[in-house]
């Protein structure tokens, strides 16, 4: 069997993702001629390497991006290194239909920090959560499998605590207006314990800035009741000098305009 033809067995199962060991095991080759041919293959377009030894094959419908499709290989790549994971930010924002600018970039929440993955036109960005296993997930359908994704809920708190990889305070207000359609108030309530408090004392100011006050109230008593200080709304101003919201318990530092 030559490399061609196990790559055309392997798609025929369903599979559409392969280890250099697994090639070199089914062409009974040393791991240096399978690393060879699996090159010879990536030169011609058919197959890429998102990770060192994970290979995936590109039909010739994605092969102007050099590589799948994120979601159609982070999830199988996810599995194969054992990392608890889920979809986050604006690239779980995106799935649940609050995308009001096309990423830039896939983001994936897991514990452990990594350096991001170029496949291609396609990047990845890994995003260290300590207690992203405790995040509240739903499985979404892929032409692949399925993925993990942050809940709405989950994804509201993601935006605010990790701003900065979120375009800043306006996008996220931007964000948020759009996915405040599907937020529950209690749920965002039921898992604020999960992040810190400040993410809450933001998250809260900017629903209101989004439109959304009333998804917002739950979480104000929440504020309310564990808030110990006031912190600033964008946490790279230190000075103090700002209007203050009690309801929030937070220095209003900088102007948010969302972009509805």
């Amino acid at each position: 069997m030559d490399l061609a033809k196990f790559i055309e067995s392997t798609a025929a199962k369903g599979r559409s993702h392969f280890t250099t060991d697994e090639a070199s095991k089914a062409l009974n080759v040393s791991h240096v001629a399978a690393r060879a041919a699996i090159r010879r293959m990536r030169a011609r377009g058919g197959i890429a390497m998102p990770y060192r030894g994970f290979n995936v094959i590109v039909p010739p419908e994605y092969r102007r991006l050099g590589c799948l499709p994120p979601e159609q290989f982070v999830p199988q790549l996810m599995e194969h290194l054992g990392l608890k994971y889920y979809i986050g930010l604006l690239s779980a924002a995106a799935v649940h239909g609050a995308a009001h600018q096309r990423p830039q970039v896939f983001q994936v929440v897991i514990p452990p920090s990594r350096p991001r993955i170029r496949c291609g036109e396609i990047q990845v960005q890994f995003v260290a959560r300590r207690n992203a296993e405790e995040i509240p997930t739903l499985k979404k359908n892929t032409p692949r499998g399925y993925m993990t994704v942050a809940s709405p809920e989950a994804t509201a708190f993601d935006l605010v605590g990790y701003v900065h990889r979120c375009g800043g305070l306006g996008n996220v207000a931007t964000v948020l207006a759009e996915l405040a359609e599907i937020l529950s108030a209690e749920g965002l309530v039921a898992i604020a314990p999960l992040s810190p408090v400040p993410w809450a004392q933001r998250l809260g100011h900017l629903l209101e800035v989004a439109g959304a006050a009333s998804i917002a109230g739950p979480l104000a008593t929440h504020v309310a009741r564990t808030a110990r200080e006031y912190v600033p709304l964008s946490p790279k101003r230190k000075d103090s000098r700002y209007a203050r919201s009690v309801r929030w318990k937070l220095i209003v530092n900088d102007i948010v305009r969302p972009d509805l």
